[in-house]
């Protein structure tokens, strides 16, 4: 079975089940992993930023992120189809008291002119203030897009003139990094605040982090423990992530060089699929996915008439020939 329902489900290489047996530990709650310590100082340094915390799932690292920059009974803009509104179970409302409004995008990018009508920084006591604008790149439920550094930058821009924040969500940033040739640190000029993930491309078994200023992230802190997220010797999990960052970033235009398999055999321009996520249209996705997986290929459907195929580390070129046979046959 040569499984694209997500590039979640990447099982750790040997190489870094050594790094994690060998990982140097402490109690990361105390503040004393050192391994810990070492993977939020690179991550933070990576994309400009003075700090970072290491959360077990990319929804906390949002979550956190988020609130970090909206207070309860404010808003945040993002992409109607942006991960934090669409899969992210509510948390912000529920937990921090978040409230969203959306804009529509084809490729889930920054519509500016939307943007400029919906924002509501000061309107007195009768609307919903506008606290910041949220960017997802790449994007998910998109087909893995990138949002172009420009409009990035014009965002920034956009934002410092009307006194909000701009979260951006690179839970697959590393894959825009490398299907751009945009270094990081510029990506993370753009943001106040940000979360990466190192357990989709990277093949970590678990973990994220949400990088911003040092007083966000001594806050973010307090958040992750309230919530249930302080681990102890927790280093262990951030060996795989310091390997991930050592040995499988730039091994992603792999997994894209992949996608473009997949996109062709699905009737998808690969240009609307330039990392590691197909998605294409069926008029009934649920019955596609039952019958790719017939005939091996496991796929998902992440809407009714929406099928996507996530291609990672643990899929082989070979693997990605074969699965767009099977997906063309279809």
């Amino acid at each position: 079975m040569i499984d694209l329902r997500s590039d979640t489900l990447t099982r750790p290489t040997a190489a870094m089940r050594s790094a994690m047996a060998a990982a140097e530990v402490g109690d990361d709650v105390y503040g004393e992993d050192p391994t810990v310590a070492a993977l939020e100082e690179r991550v933070a340094g990576m994309f400009g930023h003075e700090a970072a915390v290491f959360t077990p799932t990319g929804s906390m690292a949002n979550v956190l992120a988020v609130a970090s920059v909206v207070e309860p009974g404010r808003e945040v803009l993002c992409e109607a189809s942006a991960h934090i509104a669409r899969a992210e179970l509510g948390a912000h409302g529920a937990i921090t008291g978040v409230t969203m409004r959306t804009w529509r995008h084809p490729s889930g990018g920054v519509d500016h002119e939307a943007l400029a009508e919906m924002l509501a920084p000061d309107m007195g006591p009768y609307f919903v203030t506008t606290a910041a604008v949220s960017v997802e790149n790449t994007h998910n439920f998109a087909g893995g897009t990138v949002s172009p550094i420009e409009d990035l930058r014009r965002l920034r821009s956009f934002a410092d003139a009307a006194g909000v924040a701009v979260h951006v969500d690179g839970a697959r940033l590393w894959n825009a990094h490398v299907a751009t040739g945009t270094p990081l640190e510029e990506y993370g000029a753009v943001a106040d605040v940000l979360a990466v993930c190192l357990s989709k491309g990277l093949g970590a078994p678990i973990g994220s982090l949400m990088v911003g200023s040092a007083e966000a992230v001594a806050q973010a802190r307090v958040r992750r423990k309230r919530l249930g997220g302080g681990m102890r010797q927790v280093g262990i999990l951030a060996a795989a992530g310091l390997h991930a960052l050592d040995h499988h970033v730039d091994r992603l235009a792999d997994d894209h060089a992949h996608a473009a398999l997949l996109a062709e055999a699905l009737g998808v321009d690969p240009a609307d699929a330039p990392t590691n996520i197909v998605v294409a249209q069926r008029p009934d996705a649920p019955a596609f996915v039952a019958r790719a997986a017939e005939a091996g290929v496991r796929i998902s459907a992440v809407g009714p008439r929406t099928v996507r195929a996530v291609t990672h580390l643990d899929v082989s070129r070979s693997d990605a020939e074969r699965a767009a046979v099977v997906l063309a046959s279809l």
